[in-house]
């Protein structure tokens, strides 16, 4: 069953037309399927995030995405446009912020943005106005003249969005954006990206961080061994998946927690750690009480609990 809203996004009522459409997309590498059978959407306008583990198919399909990748089955249109027959077409309106900066160490910030706004099609003319706008915009302009080899990690970063963003791309594809990053770097380029969504652009990107997902996205895809195993917006997968609160308690607390939890409340383990799953918070407040056991943590369910259900790292104490 294909995994795509049933409705535009908001403040895109009259888009009908998918940017990105994904049909039984399958791709196998030496024998081995990277991608099996995926079906995706993504409206004009709306941010979609992939979430998965290492191997998920996320960087696979985003390859697909641009011809980087060719398939190995099914139907995928980008911006009306087939990857493996058009990709210069789909290029020419899309931004990528890859895994790896991949900048000339020895060229300066203006240099190396000059060098690919001439990839992609822009004049000097042209492009130098863009480029100073968008290193005021990424709070880079007064490392302009400064060699890359100089740049902390947090400044490449943001040179990466400045790269992928010369060209005013209509769909922005992010590949890990913010991994390694510290708070204030990853804040900063998250207030970017939802500048650039209210300017009714399209983004996709793959995170590991459920906190950035739900900040960024209007609708998530979780990928596990290729296939989609889950679709929905935050909120609805959390209400879908992983309904009411969580307790955390210290390991080796299963058998007290057993014996003093409803038999429909759910007991699982992350990490080391056990934890009871439960309608309401006061449910888990009593438990404590009955089980003679304080939580280490009680909160609501989130997205990183539906994850690890839906990618089978949740695992039964029983198992």
């Amino acid at each position: 069953m294909p995994l795509t809203n049933t409705a535009p996004p908001a403040g895109n009522a009259a888009a009908t037309d998918a940017v990105i459409r994904a049909r039984g997309v399958t791709k196998i590498f030496g024998g081995s399927p990277a991608l099996q059978g995926l079906d995706l959407e993504v409206h004009p306008g709306e941010c979609v995030g992939l979430l998965g583990p290492n191997g998920a198919g996320k960087s696979t399909f985003i390859g697909c995405l641009y011809g980087v990748v060719l398939r190995s089955g099914g139907d995928l249109e980008v911006f009306g446009f087939d990857p493996a027959a058009d990709s210069r077409s789909i290029k020419r309106r899309l931004g990528v912020v890859p895994q790896e900066n991949a900048l000339d160490e020895e060229l300066t910030v203006v240099e190396n943005m000059q060098l690919y706004a001439r990839f992609g099609g822009l004049g000097r003319d042209e492009a130098l106005p863009r480029i100073t706008e968008l290193l005021e915009h990424m709070s880079l302009d007064h490392k302009r003249d400064a060699t890359i080899r100089t740049l902390s990690g947090g400044m490449k970063r943001r040179l990466a969005f400045v790269r992928a963003l010369l060209s005013d791309p209509a769909l922005l594809i992010l590949d890990e954006p913010t991994t390694g990053l510290d708070p204030a770097v990853r804040h900063l380029l998250w207030e970017k990206v939802l500048s650039f969504r209210k300017a009714g652009k399209t983004v996709l990107v793959t995170t590991h961080y459920m906190h950035e997902a739900e900040l960024l996205c209007d609708r998530i895809v979780i990928l596990n061994r290729g296939t989609a195993v889950g679709a929905g917006t935050p909120k609805g997968l959390i209400d879908k998946e992983a309904p009411g609160y969580v307790g955390i308690f210290p390991a080796g607390s299963e058998g007290n927690l057993r014996a003093a939890m409803d038999p429909d409340w759910q007991l699982f383990h992350q990490g080391h750690q056990c934890c009871v799953r439960a309608p309401r918070i006061e449910d888990l407040i009593v438990l404590q009480q009955n089980a003679g056991l304080p939580a280490l943590q009680l909160r609501p369910s989130n997205l990183e609990d539906v994850y690890l259900k839906l990618t089978g790292m949740e695992l039964d104490a029983d198992e």
